[in-house]
């Protein structure tokens, strides 16, 4: 059975998602739509879909799309996705799932109202090194998980646009960067209830236009607001005494860095920046590196593989699994982290 599908918001993740649905022979893109229209028109050009609008209401009021994916700023997802959940439509839509622990509330609430599924976009969970650490922890080989490290710096990485604007995205790369790794980590760990956050940021070194030399990623706007912070950390409790220590930055006086781990009572695992396997048999440590063909996040295969699932989902085979009651954790977790770091103390998380 084929999906009819609608892309919302045509930025450059939307690209990835475009792409993966045109390679399925489960989807079919019906429509795009971005406030841009002349970039709206340039994405169905490029894509081969047949209509481009800039009318979110066209889109949602339309019969003919079964399914969207949400690529907007961060602050537009809540109110676009309720909209379509309430319109009859499936979500993917793009992480965070909300900014806010009331929008998340509302989402968990739209979902057990209209029956509809939303999946949120957390791409790393479908890498195969993700998928291939999965399966080692659903057999037991790890044991227990207690603590994990999500680390991703970037030195000068501030994308600039709506990024940088704290009113379209809620915050810096905590909530655009830090979210994806502290998720990884959450999923891997089984996913416990936060009951604490301590957490930290920093903004002194802002979006760092100065550097010259060097080729970085920029948002398509040309727009370099810079309300959001430089660098955050924090360390997450959970009930069942496991801790998450996590560190992200855009700016930061330091080398890019990636790295992911978990640790458990009889083996543990470095995901990124590639996958490794560390345990013990007869008093000897060992280091293990599955034979893959990507021991890194694959971005292309991340893609696809969410993709095709969410496109599982909508035709009912298997339940959404990215739930929104698992974003509105990630907003109680996230709005923790924001408040400790103004509090200047730890934060409990209340229910």
């Amino acid at each position: 059975m084929t999906t009819r599908i609608a892309v919302i918001g045509l930025g450059a993740i939307a690209v990835e998602h475009l792409g993966a649905y045109q390679k399925n022979e489960n989807a079919e893109l019906v429509a795009v739509c971005d406030i841009d229209v002349e970039r709206a028109k340039a994405r169905a050009e490029q894509f081969g879909v047949p209509r481009a609008t800039g009318d979110v209401a066209e889109i949602l009021a339309d019969a003919e799309v079964d399914a969207v994916s949400i690529c907007v700023p961060n602050t537009l997802h809540a109110p676009i996705a309720e909209a379509a959940l309430r319109a009859g439509k499936d979500v993917l839509v793009e992480k965070p799932m909300t900014v806010t622990v009331g929008e998340a509330e509302r989402l968990v609430a739209a979902v057990e109202e209209t029956g509809k599924a939303l999946q949120i976009g957390y791409v790393r969970r479908f890498a195969p090194n993700a998928q291939v650490t999965k399966r080692f922890l659903d057999e037991g080989e790890f044991g227990d998980i207690y603590a994990a490290r999500a680390t991703l710096l970037r030195s000068a990485g501030n994308p600039g646009g709506w990024f940088g604007d704290v009113d379209l995205s809620g915050g810096g790369p905590l909530i655009d960067l830090g979210v994806h790794i502290i998720d990884l980590c959450w999923y891997l760990m089984g996913m416990p209830k936060a009951v604490a956050v301590s957490g930290a940021t920093f903004a002194p070194l802002g979006a760092r236009d100065n550097i010259r030399h060097l080729t970085r990623y920029r948002a398509a706007s040309a727009a370099r607001p810079n309300t959001v912070e430089d660098y955050a950390t924090a360390q997450i409790r959970f009930e069942n005494g496991a801790v998450l220590n996590v560190d992200t930055s855009y700016s930061l006086h330091g080398r890019n860095e990636i790295s992911v781990r978990i640790h458990g009572e009889k083996g543990g695992a470095e995901i990124e920046p590639e996958l490794l396997m560390v345990t013990e048999r007869h008093d000897t440590l060992l280091h293990v590196q599955p034979q893959i063909d990507s021991l890194g996040f694959d971005f292309q295969a991340g893609f696809a593989n969410q993709i095709d699932h969410f496109l599982r989902i909508c035709r009912g085979e298997i339940p959404a699994d990215a739930t929104a009651e698992q974003g509105l954790e990630m907003a109680r977790m996230l709005s923790a982290i924001y408040e400790s770091a103004r509090a200047g103390a730890e934060v409990t998380i209340t229910r």
